[in-house]
């Protein structure tokens, strides 16, 4: 489909899916995200659903100005998938003792290393440029500089929530690793500083939410915020990397025979700032669950913990700010989810998948997240799909 413009204050609201699909309170965030003076353009992908601060799915360009909660508390949330010379017939029966491993091999849940990862002996890991994420940790606001001990042994770990590490076969039978998490405990605790800086300006007083509170251009707080968004950003990009690269040792030593190789990492964030020029301006574009689809950009779009994922391809459709979904999205809260379903139901939901079927993970239940074909339906002029992926093991924090 293309998309369906809603009138706003300041801008229409592209939105690629139907508005009376979308519930209440995301489509008041939209309109509130409308209204902001430093805006310039609003696009909605399919996946929209409502959040924390701002709306999942949004991609706001603004002039001179940046929404730390349009960017989200994870910064640089993000995925990787890389395709291997595994075939599905080389893969055992049973496949708890590979899942086993995966997970003895990357920490999950608030989980962290015992030591810092030593990227010299991670397997494929570019080193090129780790050293000096940490040679500016000590340039990151005050409030987190204690942090740097824990903010380096959760280097190549997972987290939890709807972070995953997945085992795929694609649909002509050829292996997948991909893997879904953001910038960890630190990534959350910058962005939440920024928030609540943000909060207090004066020319945020007035907005309709102050949820939406901006920092502008040639500030000390934007210089601030600015410094500390880009260095979560590559932090959660060497966090995927670092997984990925622990990630294939487990493949190659599972299948040391079968002599694995491995084509190039896909790698795309979905929740992040960037800076990019539009009708000749230079903008400010937030993409809160949302990936870059510029044409000829990889990108992954993931669904649920038992259905298949897309590796796409960008159209760069400027509509859309060169942007496209970054999952199937949420059609209920975790909550709603806990309520509705049971540790059966999510059993009955992953029925074939190697995964963790207890109640600790039934708020990602399939049923809890929208249609991933329908979404992909809905974004044909945003990208081209590449492969279907179904995952055959699952692992969550």
């Amino acid at each position: 489909m293309s998309y369906v413009e809603v009138p706003g204050a300041k801008v229409p609201i592209r939105m690629w899916t139907d508005p009376a699909s979308v519930e209440g309170s995301a489509m008041q965030q939209l309109h509130n995200v409308a209204t902001l003076p430093w805006i310039k353009g609003l696009a909605v992908m399919p996946d929209v659903h409502y959040g924390k601060g701002a709306t999942v799915g949004s991609v706001i360009a603004m002039k001179d100005a940046v929404c730390p909660a349009a960017v989200g508390v994870d910064i640089g949330c993000g995925m990787s998938a890389v395709q291997t010379s595994l075939t599905a017939n080389d893969l055992p029966g049973d496949l708890s003792g590979l899942r086993s491993k995966i997970e003895r091999a990357i920490p999950v849940g608030t989980g962290l290393h015992k030591e810092p990862v030593d990227p010299s002996r991670l397997y494929g890991f570019s080193v090129e440029g780790y050293e000096g994420l940490w040679s500016r940790f000590d340039y990151l606001t005050d409030s987190v500089k204690f942090r740097h001990e824990r903010a380096m042994k959760q280097i190549g770990t997972l987290g939890s929530g709807n972070h995953f590490i997945e085992f795929c076969l694609d649909e002509s039978g050829s292996v997948w690793l991909m893997l879904h998490s953001g910038s960890r405990g630190i990534g959350n605790e910058l962005a939440a500083h920024h928030i609540g800086v943000a909060r207090g300006l004066d020319h945020n007083q007035n907005l309709v939410d102050r949820d939406l509170a901006v920092f502008l251009a040639a500030t000390p707080e934007m210089e601030a915020y600015r410094n500390d968004l880009f260095w979560a950003q590559e932090y959660a990009k060497y966090n995927r990397a670092a997984m990925m690269s622990l990630f294939k040792e487990v493949i190659r030593k599972e299948f040391r025979k079968a002599k694995v190789s491995f084509d190039r990492e896909i790698s795309c964030h979905h929740n992040y700032v960037a800076e990019e020029r539009y009708d000749g301006m230079d903008l400010l574009v937030t993409r809160k669950g949302a990936i870059r689809a510029g044409s000829g950009d990889y990108g992954i779009i993931p669904g649920s913990m038992g259905t298949g994922s897309y590796i796409v391809k960008g159209l760069g459709n400027e509509k859309s700010f060169n942007s496209a979904s970054h999952g199937a999205g949420r059609k209920m809260s975790r909550t709603a989810a806990k309520k509705r379903f049971s540790a059966r139901d999510l059993a009955e939901q992953t029925k074939g998948v190697e995964c963790r079927k207890d109640s600790g993970v039934v708020d990602e239940i399939p049923g809890a997240y929208k249609s991933i074909e329908q979404v992909i339906d809905q974004q044909t002029d945003l990208v081209q799909v590449v492969a279907k992926l179904k995952q055959v093991i699952c692992v969550k924090g």
